[in-house]
């Protein structure tokens, strides 16, 4: 299997590349080669990979930022997406879109599922959700995969960023009215895989295709992931750090954040057989391996 995915170094990117097995082949797609801001790129880029099918996990994602430059986050995040799958489709491959809660608006009291109105109240979101519907529109021959709360050994995320702040400081303010579903992009490459695989097999398979959630089990708000960071990091001999459990309010951001961004992903167990585990266990592996491996930067 050959998987061409979009993207050098973001953290789905660099985690396919990690958890590839023999037998598959992960092409990362990365600028000059391909440049999701210049459209040209784009399909030569891809074809020239001879992929068995594309994973679109480029993006805009820096999400205050989008708020100023929403003309950009809307040209990665969905004009660009539209011709990554125009692209599969004219190759006559399966496409799998990486997109993000954010396409809500936050105010369910449950978990969201895919055929929840959506709403975003955001650029970034709104760019999401653009992209979401080119790929769609551009081939049926396509899985959504709406996932939340990322992060990984590699790149900017949440947990380097509490690693880093716990070097200087004994108490860090962590906002406790949003909740989510933390997720590792180490299991959602693992996931990834496990689809592309079923995409690739069953290519009659209708039910394969659509939109589907792809979280880790169990929920959270931000400041309980930062009390299992930081108990994660003292029981591996780091001094102590107090959380400060703070309201939205008191963190005021360019961009609005869904209150509620836990998402029910049944659907994609009982489909495509992907469960990803529970998201304690895989939150302290990654704390180990980077205060084990010095990735914290």
């Amino acid at each position: 299997m050959r998987i061409a995915v979009t993207g050098h170094s973001g953290q789905v990117v660099l985690s396919l590349l990690e958890r590839a097995p023999a037998g598959v082949t992960v092409i990362a797609l990365g600028r000059p080669q391909l440049d999701l801001a210049q459209l040209k790129t784009i399909g030569p880029a891809i074809a020239a990979s001879r992929p068995d099918i594309v994973v679109n996990a480029a993006a805009f994602t820096a999400v205050d930022l989008a708020e100023s430059e929403e003309d950009a986050a809307r040209q990665v995040n969905g004009t660009a997406a539209g011709e990554v799958a125009k692209t599969a489709a004219a190759l006559d491959i399966p496409i799998i879109q990486i997109s993000t809660d954010y396409v809500f608006d936050g105010t369910l009291r449950r978990r969201y599922r895919e055929d929840d109105q959506v709403g975003p109240i955001s650029a970034y979101g709104r760019s999401k959700l653009e992209g979401e519907r080119a790929v769609a529109a551009a081939t049926p021959n396509h899985a959504i995969l709406r996932t939340a709360w990322v992060y990984s050994p590699f790149g900017k995320n949440f947990v380097k960023t509490m690693l880093r702040l716990a070097e200087t400081r004994d108490e860090i303010g962590v906002v406790a009215d949003q909740a989510g579903c933390p997720t590792s992009a180490l299991d959602i490459a693992d996931a990834i895989l496990a689809v592309a695989r079923n995409l690739i097999e069953r290519p009659d398979d209708d039910t394969l295709r659509g939109i589907f959630h792809m979280g880790a089990q169990g929920e959270a708000v931000w400041a309980d992931v930062a009390d299992a960071i930081f108990t994660e990091r003292t029981a591996l001999g780091g001094a102590p750090v107090r959380v400060k459990r703070i309201a939205t309010s008191d963190y005021p951001t360019p961009a609005k954040r869904p209150a509620n961004s836990r998402l029910d992903s049944s659907r994609l167990a009982t489909i495509h057989g992907v469960r990803l585990p529970q998201w304690q266990g895989a939150l302290a592996a990654c704390v180990r391996r980077l205060l084990t491996t010095e990735q914290t930067g």
